[in-house]
């Protein structure tokens, strides 16, 4: 790739889970009462069609990754796991009453945080508590994150007997420099043991995600962790760009300097020669940040032209309802958007009351339906299309100018009613759907927002 393109495009840019981005929510024109409005009507429209989606934040770890820009309370007291799990359960206790029928879970996510930091008897009460007030739809996919350094068989095995057939470890890199700087210490045994774990126990797709660009990192460094990996051959893998944002992650980020971290040319070789290994290796590119052997449900769905994209990231299926539980987890109607609170003790508190512990949300407007599937398009399928009556916008003129130049430099293709994202162009797929975000457009950020978008 031309190192001119690299510095060309390289801006500050959203990774677009959502659109509108939660930067430009109009917070003033939301309320929990229309929150609940839409989401009553969208659970109506489709529960029975395709079942609903649930993500389950688990915010606790017992230490601090620096990499990470999750929402995390850092504590090795575990007598903190048997309160928080009795919290989310109320919560989905409201939504259950508030919605008229049974829910059909298609999808359930647990994220964090750690979600084994919990012991199996606290998930197990946790799922249980969910699948007593729902149904299980037909092909339901559950999955899970977990730390290589504290995942046990018994948790694995706990998961699969409740229907968890999807793991996605962190493994970020295996160089002991890098590991010290991100405070991510952990052996290649340590990821070798629950892969072969997850293995044996039975689950079909076995993922791990690793990141470019981390700090004290070189191209031999990618490349030892991605030949380690492919070793114990996941079924998946998400291949991370790191964004170094501390004016939002705080003193976590600060633990080494800007000049640590590789830029521009270097961290895109980085990436580059990351990808090429991939490929070599059986592994299919798939929207933005994401590979899959053939035999993943992620490479299926992406060719049948069926992947989705939200706040958990890609999604083999799509469902128009995914409520969020737990702390700072964000629910989705598909015409709004609502954010439970930040803080565990806030959480706390509404619950107490009787109150969803929602604090701000943003109701789509027709325009923001129109953007937001465009953008879901180019991250999904690297194409989107158009006509009079379907995707057609009044600032897509100004839009198809703006991307002329991307045209010009080989990144995409122009035809009458749609864009397709050429090879060259897909590490730039970030700044392509920026061009349709008219919400950016009108008000550029006056602080940092948005990590750099190579």
């Amino acid at each position: 790739m031309k190192n001119n393109l690299i510095q060309k495009y390289n801006v500050p840019g959203p990774r677009y889970t959502s659109y509108p981005t939660v930067p430009y929510w109009n917070e003033l024109l939301f309320s929990t009462d229309l929150w609940l409005k839409t989401l009553q009507q969208s659970f109506k429209e489709s529960n029975t069609k395709e079942g609903i989606s649930l993500y389950i934040h688990l915010p606790f770890c017992e230490s601090l990754c620096t990499f990470c820009g999750c929402n995390k309370r850092i504590t090795k007291n575990h007598n903190v796991e048997e309160t928080y799990i009795l919290a989310v359960l109320k919560e989905w206790d409201l939504y259950c009453s508030l919605l008229e029928e049974k829910p059909i879970i298609k999808e359930i996510h647990l994220g964090g945080g750690t979600p084994t930091f919990f012991s199996s008897e606290n998930l197990e009460k946790l799922i249980h508590g969910i699948l007593n007030k729902a149904t299980k739809a037909i092909g339901y996919e559950f999955s899970f994150e977990g730390h290589p350094n504290n995942t046990t068989k018994v948790q694995l095995q706990t998961f699969y007997n409740l229907g968890f057939r999807r793991v996605s470890f962190g493994v970020q890199d295996y160089s002991e420099k890098v590991q010290q700087a991100i405070h991510r210490v952990q052996s290649f045994h340590n990821v070798a043991k629950v892969t072969f774990w997850a293995k044996e126990i039975g689950y079909t797709s076995i993922g791990h995600d690793i990141i470019f660009g981390l700090p004290f990192q070189q191209l031999d460094d990618v490349i030892d962790t991605i030949e380690k990996t492919k070793s114990l051959n996941p079924d998946r893998l998400a291949f991370y760009s790191y964004a170094h944002v501390p004016w939002i992650k705080g003193n976590g980020q600060r633990g080494f300097k800007d000049s640590d971290i590789p830029k521009d040319q270097e961290k895109r070789q980085l990436y580059e020669v990351g990808k090429q290994l991939l490929s070599k290796n059986g592994y299919h590119e798939i929207g933005m940040d994401h590979f899959a052997l053939e035999e993943d449900s992620l490479y299926t769905s992406f060719k049948s032209e069926k992947l989705h994209r939200n706040f958990m990231g890609y999604s083999s299926s799509k469902t128009q309802v995914m409520i969020g539980l737990g702390v700072s987890s964000i629910s989705d109607s598909w015409t709004s958007f609502a954010q439970n609170v930040k803080t565990i003790e806030e959480y706390y508190a509404s619950l107490e009351k009787g109150e969803l512990p929602v604090y701000r949300g943003h109701i789509l407007t027709s325009e923001d339906l129109i953007i937001r599937q465009h953008i879901l398009n180019l991250m999904c399928q690297f194409q989107t299309s158009w006509d009079k009556e379907n995707g057609y916008f009044k600032e897509l003129p100004e839009v198809l100018m703006q991307l002329e130049e991307m045209q010009k430099d080989g990144l995409i293709t122009i035809e009458k009613q749609s864009i397709k994202v050429l090879e060259e162009g897909k590490p730039f797929v970030r700044n392509i759907c920026m061009a349709f975000d008219l919400l950016l457009k009108r008000k550029a950020p006056e602080t940092a927002l948005f990590s750099m978008t190579v």
